[in-house]
């Protein structure tokens, strides 16, 4: 394998993940090789030396987690780091407990994954990180993107017209260059973090570092450790010492996305950074002194958790020195326009495609639409028109998705018309179709197809409460995971935050 060089295996049954990782770690100085399946992973761990394992928790056949607990068994000791989504959180700690060295939560940048493997080996890195553009593009499930110059504000840029945006954004710059804490508030898919980096643009920390943690990724045991970091040997798979998100974020600034889901005894140790700027490490026993700028960020209603004893009242209250709420898009569809042909241009772009045209049907689609995953859902759905070039797919998803209460024609929004096509000429109406024969409906069918509707839309508005957090949604609907999962299913349901990159 090379004496200079450090060889990583990638194990990952998704080709696009295997090779964007190849390249990365190439990139990096790392001699890199890759397996697609648990078996081949254990056959090239058997009868080759590599220095370190990115390894994917869920794979088909044999599971990520078969594959460590086999190597290990083995005597196998070369660092292995996990790769886990959201989803796969009670993964992640049984991977630590079969023997993993660390973790990162999908999605994750490239600087974390350097700083991880970095910390895996021990050592300095093999080659600076790269300050140029990847070749390749990652893949939607990862999106490993370098992250951007400081200076480059415009690569995340606040797109609006509306009066209740233009509020948001003017409070945003009024308290960016302080070190009060900012609360966010939302639903999903708002925007919130393309704020929370923009309140860091605008900082004197924006040299430094902006580190983001989603709080809802991972279990109380394993988000103690990703925030605030463990000492060698402070619980079975410590076999490192690691440094928590606070510390990487010193002099920067240190985003806590879905603050709202972190467990109360947490919430204590977030208070004492907050108060104190000191915490412990876990397992620690030598305080860590740290600065960094706290941005948060919820879709919950936190003064409803206080009632509920769900959020400390007085971690609310240090939070909630500037609360800034971005409405809805339903809310503020005077924006839409201005996104679309931002969205537009983006993947336009990204995707080499020729500047793609707005049909009107489709742009009185989008104004009609509820948009229950905001910009997000909008995001997507541009993209999806951009890559698939065929309106008709969006269309038919949003004629079946709920409309919005607002009327199209309530709303005034000004249009870039070169973005649109020329209008034409209206030929004269053909004949009316035949209207087709009516159907006969008994009254049991209407009561089946009356209660779907009710049973997704009220899927639809827990789903919408908790973040889109499944497990969370089926517990407070009472039924099992895999029951919801298959209503979700059964009744169309499409996750707005879903990335449709193809």
């Amino acid at each position: 394998m090379g004496m200079d060089r450090m060889a990583v295996l990638v194990v990952d049954d998704e080709e696009s993940v295997r090779v964007y990782l190849q390249e990365l770690l190439a990139q990096s100085g790392y001699l890199a090789r890759s397996a697609s399946t648990g078996a081949q992973a254990l056959e090239m761990l058997a009868a080759g030396s590599f220095d370190a394992v990115l390894l994917d928790v869920v794979m088909p056949e044999v599971s990520g987690l078969e594959v460590l607990r086999r190597y290990r068994e083995g005597g196998g000791a070369a660092p292995v780091i996990v790769l886990s989504a959201l989803a796969g959180a009670d993964d992640a700690v049984r991977a630590m407990k079969l023997g993993a060295t660390d973790y990162l939560s999908k999605p994750f940048d490239q600087v974390e994954l350097e700083t991880t493997l970095r910390r895996a080996l021990g050592g300095a890195p093999q080659a600076p990180v790269p300050t140029v553009p990847l070749v390749a593009r990652p893949p939607p499930e990862l999106a490993l993107e370098p992250p951007p110059p400081a200076d480059d504000r415009d690569s995340r840029p606040i797109i609006f017209t509306s009066a209740a945006m233009r509020k948001a954004n003017a409070l945003l710059e009024r308290i960016s260059d302080t070190d009060v804490p900012v609360l966010l508030l939302g639903e999903s898919g708002t925007g919130k973090e393309v704020f929370a980096r923009e309140v860091h643009a605008l900082s004197r920390r924006r040299p430094r570092p902006f580190i983001k943690v989603n709080c809802a990724a991972l279990p109380a045991e394993l988000l103690e450790s990703e925030l605030f970091g463990h000492e060698k040997g402070a619980f079975t798979g410590a076999t490192a010492e690691k440094p928590g998100k606070f510390e990487l974020a010193d002099q920067g600034t240190i985003f806590l996305d879905e603050i709202g889901e972190m467990a109360i005894r947490l919430q204590a140790k977030l208070l004492q950074v907050l108060q104190d700027e000191e915490f412990f490490r876990v397992g620690g026993k030598r305080s860590v002194r740290v600065d960094s700028r706290v941005v948060v960020a919820t879709n919950r209603d936190l003064e409803k958790e206080i009632q509920e004893g769900a959020f400390r009242e007085d971690l609310f209250y240090r939070l909630n020195v500037v609360a800034i709420r971005l409405p809805p898009l339903r809310e503020r569809k005077e924006d839409i326009i201005p996104l679309v042909e931002h969205f537009l241009r983006k993947y336009g772009k990204r995707y080499r495609r020729a500047q793609a045209e707005l049909p009107q049907e489709v742009l009185a689609a989008f104004l009609d639409h509820a948009w229950p995953g905001n910009v997000r859902e909008l995001e997507n759905m541009v993209r999806r028109l951009v890559v698939l070039k065929d309106p008709s797919m969006v269309l038919e998803e949003l004629r079946a998705a709920p409309r919005a209460t607002q009327e199209l024609n309530q709303v005034v929004v000004p249009v870039n018309t070169a973005l649109l096509p020329a209008p034409a000429v209206a030929p004269a109406a053909p004949p009316a179709a035949p209207r087709p024969p009516e159907l006969e409906l008994s009254l049991k069918d209407i009561g089946k197809r009356a209660a779907m509707v009710a049973e997704r839309e009220a899927i639809l508005a827990m789903l919408q409460r908790t973040g889109w957090n499944k497990r969370r949604a089926a517990a407070k609907l009472k039924i099992s995971y895999k029951a919801l999962l298959y209503k979700i299913k059964d009744t169309g349901i499409v996750d707005p935050r879903a990335n449709a990159e193809l």
